[in-house]
Order: C-alpha cells, then sequence, then structure tokens
C-alpha cells in the first residue's frame, strides 16, 4: 500500500514537470511572435506571461490597454500555430476582435486609441487540441 502511494506521487510529480517544460517551450514560441526576424525586437513584452492549462474550458486575463500604443497579442499552445482561439472584449462584454475569424492566427496587431479595460479570453480550438498548456503574450511597439 505504502509502495503504490509513493508511485503515485512520484507519477504525480513527474506529469507536472512535463506540463511545466511544455509550457516553457510554448512561452518560447510566444516570443519569437513578439520578435521580428534576425531577432530585432518589434513589441517589448508587457512583462506578463499569460498561462493556463484548459481542458475544454475558457481562461480570462484582464489588463488595460493605453491610448495611442500598437499592440501585438501572440498565443500558443503547442507546435501548431492555430490552436488557441482568443478573444478581446470591452468591458460591456463586446468582441473587439477574435482571432477565430482568422484561421486562429497566432498574433494580432492593433493600435488602441483611447485607454480602454479589456478581458482577453482564451481557448483551446477543440477540433484541434482539447487539452493542454495555452500561452499568452501582450507586447507593445516601441
Amino acid at each position: 500500500m505504502k509502495l503504490s502511494k509513493t508511485i503515485i506521487a512520484i507519477a504525480l510529480f513527474y506529469s507536472g514537470v512535463a506540463i511545466s517544460q511544455d509550457c516553457e517551450s510554448i512561452v518560447k514560441t510566444c516570443e519569437s511572435y513578439l520578435n521580428g526576424k534576425n531577432g530585432n525586437v518589434k513589441f517589448i513584452s508587457d512583462g506578463q506571461v499569460y498561462t493556463a492549462f484548459l481542458d475544454r474550458e475558457k481562461a480570462e486575463f484582464k489588463t488595460t490597454l493605453f491610448g495611442g500604443s500598437i499592440y501585438r497579442i501572440a498565443s500558443s499552445a503547442g507546435t501548431d500555430d492555430d490552436f488557441v482561439i482568443f478573444t478581446v472584449k470591452d468591458p460591456k462584454g463586446n468582441v473587439l476582435f477574435t482571432n477565430s475569424k482568422y484561421k486562429n492566427a497566432p498574433y494580432w496587431d492593433f493600435k488602441v486609441q483611447k485607454t480602454i479595460p479589456v478581458t482577453i479570453e482564451t481557448e483551446l480550438d477543440l477540433d484541434k487540441k482539447v487539452t493542454g498548456c495555452a500561452v499568452m503574450l501582450i507586447g507593445f511597439k516601441q
């Protein structure tokens, strides 16, 4: 009995390590979407890494976008660029943008005219992936 509990504990530990490592590689993919070719930075990260382990549900992230700034939202959930659907909503719940209308494009560039708080929902495209780590980064143009 004690041996089986130990085996279960070890299995849970290593599965957590595997998930963590998987998320770390996905962060690197998102970072590459913020950078230009030859390592020239096009967008500076806001310093946050928005990460969620999803299993047929959505994650919500709240942030404020500042007027006059050009932003890029980048997302990934693995080796293919089109696993994640992200939707940007204003405080009233109106959809400002969703990448689902653009074949789940991994990033979107946009300019904000005035400062606005937004909610960004991320979810996996269940036709392509039902569970896994989803990562989103927000960058601004310098």
